[in-house]
């Protein structure tokens, strides 16, 4: 098995099983209770937020507040934005993930305003869009660190600069495809709100984060105990959250992205010499984009198909974004970048992990140029 779709999930570590069987186990206590099991319990909890906290450079660990997901999270900033300061304005991209997209688009209907700053076509943000967008009625500005599909990077720090400076708007970053794979550190940045998600880099499914800096004030999803400051009640998943502790922990050395770049610098190169009429979307730019990822248009053929193929010799790939999978339509976040049909509906994203190796490059490397010329004179004989 080759896997090479580490944007949408990645395999769970070693470590991270260990810490999970031990909250299920010895430690399987309530965290809110007073007994010696929920006061173990309540260690490991503490613990884990100490870690994500060091993961991210945030300056408190009472900065992490625990969820159930990305998804939620990003929901969560935006809602509990709007709310919180009673404002009616949200600033988002058009290239985000369909947890901010749909929700916004959700939101312009029931009337709050929203507003779409675009990308060019390699996938940068229009700074002066944004800042011209600013208003005293703004509540949120909302944008990607690392785009999922293109893994091209924002600017976050400029960004929060040109929010602070022209409003009194939160700002909130969707790093959930950029942490455990880039440094981030909050600390040296205006980011009021970050989401990110465990399973992204080596946790497990089913436990995200919400940060929110100490002094921001966002509402409750939720109405019930005083679970995670009373921001976001119910019984704390202990063992969801020792596993995000440990994933935190064991993607904490970055080190091993250089390798993972290396990789997939390679495979990126080895594709485009001997393909015809294959692309990388977006910039070139290495610098711009996540080490781990390269989307790859082969122009004229069916990406779904590639996928299809790839799939029966286990080489496991993705055509975008996994939330859109069983969508069969064109990219949004493509579009947005005004990349053209015959190339849109061709696309492949390889997004490679800390467990890839050489041979893998080497292999899919071997059968692709076989594949695409194979579908390439199906669709154009």
């Amino acid at each position: 098995m080759i896997y090479l779709d580490n944007n949408a999930t990645t395999k769970p570590a070693p470590e991270v099983f260990d810490a999970m069987r031990a909250a299920l186990d010895a430690s399987f206590g309530n965290p809110s209770s007073a007994n010696s099991l929920g006061i173990e319990a309540r260690k490991m909890v503490d613990e884990a937020r100490l870690s994500v906290a060091g993961l991210i450079g945030a300056a408190s660990a009472s900065e992490i507040v625990f969820t159930s997901c990305g998804t939620e999270s990003d929901n969560w900033a935006i809602l509990g934005a709007l709310e919180a300061t009673g404002k009616n304005h949200v600033i988002t991209t058009t290239v985000e993930h369909d947890a901010i997209r749909k929700l916004c688009q959700k939101l312009g209907k029931q009337g709050v305003r929203i507003s779409w700053v675009e990308v060019d076509e390699e996938g940068s943000l229009d700074l002066d869009a944004l800042r011209s967008e600013l208003c005293d009625d703004t509540a949120i500005v909302s944008t990607m660190l690392a785009n999922n599909e293109t893994g091209i990077l924002f600017p976050i720090n400029e960004i929060g600069e040109i929010v602070k400076a022209g409003s009194n708007a939160l700002f909130h970053v969707d790093g959930v495809n950029a942490v455990g794979k880039i440094p981030v550190d909050l600390k040296k940045s205006s980011v009021d709100l970050l989401s990110l998600s465990a399973h992204k880099f080596h946790g497990p499914k089913g436990i995200g984060v919400l940060y929110v800096r100490d002094g921001v004030e966002i509402a409750p999803m939720f109405t019930g105990g005083s679970q995670e400051r009373g921001l976001r009640p119910g019984t704390e998943a202990v063992h969801q959250i020792a596993g995000i502790g440990a994933a935190a922990e064991f993607v904490r050395d970055l080190t091993p992205m250089q390798t993972v770049e290396a990789l997939r610098d390679r495979l990126e190169t080895e594709i485009l010499q001997n393909i015809p009429n294959a692309y990388v979307t977006g910039t070139a730019d290495p610098a711009k984009r996540l080490p781990n990822t390269s989307n790859i248009c082969f122009e004229n053929t069916n990406g779904e198909m590639i996928l299809h193929r790839l799939n029966e010799l286990e080489i496991y790939v993705s055509t975008g974004s996994a939330c859109n999978a069983h969508g069969h339509t064109a990219s949004a976040v493509l579009q947005a970048m005004n990349v053209p049909y015959s190339r849109t509906m061709g696309a492949i994203r390889f997004s490679l992990g800390r467990f890839n190796q050489v041979s893998d490059v080497e292999r899919v490397v071997e059968v692709l140029p076989t594949i695409v010329d194979e579908l390439r004179s199906i669709s154009n004989p």
